[in-house]
């Protein structure tokens, strides 16, 4: 039970820790593009954003070839998918 909850955890880290890379680059690259981002609105982001996290499952942790980039982000204007 003990390292189940340490799995857990390492996985809320990774997604906290992800969640905060990706939310970091889309105000950066909204930013480039003079889309209005104000300073007291990005203060307020949060990265425990977690609907799209499924806990369930098994979690490999090997890090795939991402061939020298990110993903590209979703285009702030598109409709959300649900």
């Amino acid at each position: 039970m003990e390292d189940q909850l340490n799995a857990l955890g390492l996985v809320l880290n990774l997604t906290v820790l992800w969640n905060t890379v990706d939310l970091d680059r889309a105000v950066s690259e909204l930013r480039a593009q003079d889309y209005p981002v104000r300073d007291e609105d990005a203060a307020r982001l949060s990265a425990f954003v977690r609907r799209h996290v499924r806990l369930e499952g098994h979690y490999s942790f090997h890090l795939p070839d991402l061939e020298g980039g990110h993903r590209a982000l979703r285009n702030p204007d598109a409709p959300e998918d649900d």
